[in-house]
């Protein structure tokens, strides 16, 4: 099945992205199709591959309490997929991304407290196949997508 998404798919899509809760009555009578059209689109875009699921997002209000860093981090070539492995299990991690450059990583993290933050930082510095790492605080996020 093709991945070309058009224009409804595309209006449908940013619905979804503002509110992935957004009932199908409320989504169809928005964009002015019928409920099955906007559930046999929703069905066509799961199984195509363009939607893979639908995700918690946290509220500002709880956002802003966290202490959010990014972590570049230097991995020892033939340990990549186990230590890969192992960040995944730290669920502080929210986000994990292969880069270039110096470091292999780039891992969010977001903790409730500076001092819980130190212990995330501490315990990805130990895992096996990380040479090390270099930490960046977020201070204030200016926008987000």
């Amino acid at each position: 099945m093709s991945k070309v998404i058009n224009s409804d798919d595309e209006k449908l899509l940013g619905m979804l992205r503002r509110n992935a809760r957004a009932s199908i009555s409320d989504l169809a009578r928005a964009l002015n199709v019928s409920r099955s059209t906007v559930q046999n689109r929703m069905h066509r875009l799961e199984q195509s591959g363009v939607v893979k699921g639908y995700v918690l997002e946290y509220g500002s209000a709880f956002l802003s309490q966290l202490v959010s860093a990014h972590v570049a981090i230097k991995v020892r070539q033939k340990l990549t997929t186990k230590t890969n492995v192992e960040l995944k299990q730290i669920s502080q991690i929210s986000e994990l991304y292969a880069i270039s450059g110096e470091y292999d990583l780039i891992a969010v993290v977001q903790a409730q407290s500076t001092e819980q933050l130190s212990h995330i930082l501490d315990e990805i510095g130990n895992l096996d196949g990380v040479e090390r790492t270099n930490s960046s605080v977020i201070l204030e996020t200016k926008f987000k997508r």
